[in-house]
């Protein structure tokens, strides 16, 4: 053998050996950071129960539960929650969080809700939703508008549209980026050892072809009012410094964190 390949071959054994090493021992020394969005720990387990609000605005609410395909496809402690909310108008909309505990695999790709239930995604875009507490910030997000064609009973051709608007939220982090939560994450691992706890949030609602922008803009008004009642952690005006919180109080929705805005 070559000696300058037998080199080579060397140096990647060692280099593999060495990130073998590290990941090892992050893994062993790791810890599982708190929620950013308020919730009460399960005795025993690494899940947590999500409090979405029964009532914002003019909406009623039930619980929904996830299917058994869904909960068999996350990891076992993985919590969630979501709920379908109805204006006095009939207008609807499903909000729900996806939450990890110490197996990243929990959360995916958005894409993939949409496009595994036959929704093509016409459009995506990068956005902000102004908030007004605590105190006056913008929420980053995304939106997918998505269209679906279909038949009914009858064997008519149905079309609809939907607008699915989402973001990521960690215990000091807020990001609308499916790759910018996966860069914060690495590094906070790496640097703290502490594995932060995100969840994915989720909003969907249908709609006739061409009333896009506004059952967007009805989004926007629900989700002002919504986000303050069950998330913890917002971005971080420019100048400020985090403030560090006890964990059970952030665990139990008290924190007084400020997170890192931040969008792909």
């Amino acid at each position: 053998m070559n000696w300058r390949v037998f080199l080579a071959a060397a140096i990647a054994l060692g280099c593999m050996a060495g990130a073998a090493g590290v990941l090892y021992r992050v893994k062993s020394n790791q810890q599982l950071g708190a929620p950013g969005l308020r919730a009460k720990p399960l005795a025993g387990t690494h899940r947590v129960e999500i409090q979405l609000p029964e009532r914002v605005l003019d909406y009623k609410s039930k619980e929904m539960a996830l299917s058994e395909v869904e909960t068999n496809s996350l990891p076992a402690d993985t919590s969630y929650a979501r709920r379908l909310y109805e204006a006095r108008d009939g207008f609807k909309l499903m909000l729900g969080v996806v939450m990890m505990g110490t197996d990243r695999t929990s959360i995916h790709k958005p894409e993939f809700c949409l496009t595994s239930q036959g929704w093509r995604i016409v459009e995506r875009e990068t956005l902000s939703i102004p908030l007004e507490e605590p105190p006056g910030y913008q929420l980053p997000v995304r939106k997918f508008t998505a269209s679906f064609v279909g038949t009914d009973r009858a064997g008519s051709i149905v079309r609809g549209s939907g607008v699915y608007v989402f973001w990521f939220v960690a215990d000091g982090r807020v990001t609308a980026g499916h790759l910018d939560r996966i860069k914060q994450m690495t590094w906070d691992l790496l640097r703290t050892g502490v594995l932060p706890r995100w969840a994915y949030v989720s909003c969907f609602a249908t709609c006739q072809p061409g009333a896009e922008q506004e059952t967007y803009e009805r989004m926007k008004k629900f989700l002002a009012a919504a986000v303050p009642k069950f998330q913890t952690a917002f971005p971080m005006p420019r100048g400020e410094h985090r403030i560090a919180a006890n964990s059970s109080d952030r665990l139990n929705g008290r924190s007084t964190q400020r997170g890192t805005g931040a969008v792909e």
